[in-house]
């Protein structure tokens, strides 16, 4: 999440080189990207994941990182007006990750 398009590209292409990407799927909300679409990747990826594990697969997700991901939604819910909490970011963001957290361990 708001990582360079290079990074990633430079991610897909060493996963590619160890035929990691077989198995693997990449999902990515540049930092070029509107924050709507950095705000909803981490939970793009980990309903991907379930989709896995709840048909027997194995899963595991990585989020590269959630503080992208929280600055995004702090420029949503400026926009939104909803009252800043601590350093301008809503009270819910981390109520927010804790969320995507506890999904993420249960794969």
């Amino acid at each position: 999440v708001g990582q360079k398009r290079s990074t990633v590209a430079q991610l897909v292409q060493t996963l590619e080189e160890n035929d990691a990407m077989k198995y693997s799927i990449v999902v990515a909300a540049t930092a070029s990207e509107a924050a709507p679409l950095q705000y909803i990747a981490p939970f793009t990826g980990c309903t991907m994941g379930e989709y896995f594990r709840d048909n027997g697969k194995h899963a595991v997700i990585i989020y590269d990182d959630l503080s992208k991901q929280a600055v995004a939604y702090r420029q949503m819910s400026l926009l939104l007006r909803r009252p800043p909490g601590r350093e301008a970011y809503p009270g819910d963001v981390f109520y927010l990750h804790s969320r995507l957290l506890e999904r993420a361990a249960k794969m």
